[in-house]
């Protein structure tokens, strides 16, 4: 979380916003800004109408959008479950 916390800071200034004017185009106030920025504490919501707000909405459109595997045993199970809807009963 520190990582993402640290990217969106630095967007945030590259585009010469201030907490208080991020909040306004976001809806996220500022001090929950600064609590990211500083604490790395904030609700998925909240970092994804922050992101999209500083221009990042293809990006978050596109999180998770296609399936990643390392093996070709992973990729056949992903194949085998394309179209599942639930888990399995025995799932934690």
């Amino acid at each position: 979380m520190q990582q993402l916390a640290q990217r969106l800071q630095k967007r945030r200034l590259e585009k010469g916003l201030s907490r208080q004017a991020l909040s306004d185009l976001s809806g996220v106030p500022a001090p929950t800004i600064a609590r990211l920025e500083q604490h790395y504490a904030i609700s998925m919501r909240q970092y994804l109408d922050l992101a999209i707000a500083l221009g990042y909405a293809d990006e978050v459109g596109n999180l998770m959008k296609e399936p990643k595997y390392k093996t070709m045993d992973e990729l056949q199970t992903i194949r085998n479950n394309k179209d599942r809807k639930r888990g399995s009963k025995g799932e934690n």
